[in-house]
């Protein structure tokens, strides 16, 4: 596929894996779920779709050293790096503005780099039919088929039949309470919603134009930019004017050409802890260890040793993560509270916990 780009969103925070993830040491640069790091596992599943030359990763500037020793095969001038993190619109945007002075009808898979995927095969093609799809002129997401009620994701409605098994978005739906995602999980009509889009150059820009009219001025201008030596100078000035807005509201929520494709593909947003379980081996009773742990008389724990030994006796359903400088234990229902210490420490000014 000589003419398909991937854009790799590489700029999260990944707060929910304190005290692994750090300011400097962010979720996607965390071996997770298996001995590499989740954005190398995010580049290694679009071999064969795209290549490396023609994959570009939008990060923060204290990330691109990370992201380069974690891709050493990524060309030195496809690490985009946004001069200030303001949200999905505008990196896509610039990574547009990239991958659109190559080859303006060129088409951009846009992936998370903090995802995971077990069946390649599979996710390789729902990948091909979004851009067999994309190739005609939509905007195509591809919408993860549910498996249970959950609460933690923004849902896709399925609209009217295109080809194949594509569909037109009937709707984008927020994160629903239990009784609700109970109901779209057992209606049919519903996927998950996993953040991935596929879409042409030129189709994404005139999308902004139409529905983001105030982002098109500053991206002209880092465009007119891009090659000279005021370019630094210029993204530094005109991103910041960007508006800091997520790309599905945008444009995805707003567009009439969105599309979906449903996937099967064994994905997961590895949004905590909690999901480990999901995406690693795990003991005959249930729980999931590495480094220096001893797990003993327990099930459905999660403990993450580092080089000191961390023993764990008689426990259930309980996350204990040792990152040498702290300790984290919580119950596993409560993995999303991580983000409260983060903000605890962020107000008692203990700020060495967190880069």
């Amino acid at each position: 596929m000589s003419n398909v780009f991937t854009v790799i969103m590489a700029g999260g925070s990944g707060t929910r894996f304190w005290p692994l993830s750090r300011s400097a040491l962010p979720k996607q640069f965390l071996p997770l779920t298996s001995q590499q790091p989740l954005i190398a596992e995010t580049m290694k599943r679009m071999s064969g779709l795209s290549t490396p030359s023609r994959t570009s990763v939008v990060c923060g500037a204290k990330h691109a050293a990370l992201v380069k020793k974690a891709l050493p095969k990524l060309p030195r001038q496809n690490v985009v790096v946004e001069p200030e993190a303001r949200n999905t619109a505008p990196a896509i945007a610039l990574a547009c503005a990239h991958v659109a002075h190559a080859d303006p009808s060129g088409i951009i898979v846009v992936l998370p780099s903090d995802q995971h995927v077990a069946d390649v095969p599979a996710f390789q093609k729902s990948v091909e039919e979004a851009v067999r799809v994309a190739e005609t002129g939509y905007i195509v997401t591809l919408g993860i088929k549910p498996t249970r009620p959950e609460t933690g994701y923004g849902y896709i409605r399925l609209g009217e039949p295109l080809s194949g098994d594509a569909r037109k978005v009937a709707a984008f739906a927020e994160k629903p309470s239990f009784e609700t995602a109970q109901g779209y999980l057992v209606s049919g009509d519903y996927l998950w919603n996993a953040g991935i889009f596929v879409f042409r150059a030129d189709v994404m820009l005139a999308a902004f134009a139409s529905h983001m009219p105030e982002l098109v001025k500053p991206l002209d201008a880092i465009r007119a930019a891009w090659s000279t030596k005021k370019s630094a100078a210029v993204l530094a000035r005109e991103f910041k004017k960007m508006p800091a807005t997520s790309i599905d509201y945008g444009v995805a929520e707003r567009a009439p050409n969105i599309a979906v494709v449903p996937s099967s593909c064994g994905w997961s947003d590895v949004g905590s802890f909690n999901a480990l379980p999901d995406v690693r081996p795990n003991d005959a009773a249930g729980n999931v260890s590495e480094g220096e742990a001893l797990v003993i008389d327990s099930s459905g724990c999660v403990v993450l040793g580092g080089k000191r030994l961390l023993a764990v006796v008689g426990m259930k359903d309980v996350v204990v993560v040792d990152a040498g400088d702290a300790i984290l234990v919580l119950p596993k229902d409560k993995c999303q509270d991580v983000r409260k210490v983060v903000e605890a420490l962020k107000k008692q000014k203990r700020l060495q916990h967190l880069v």
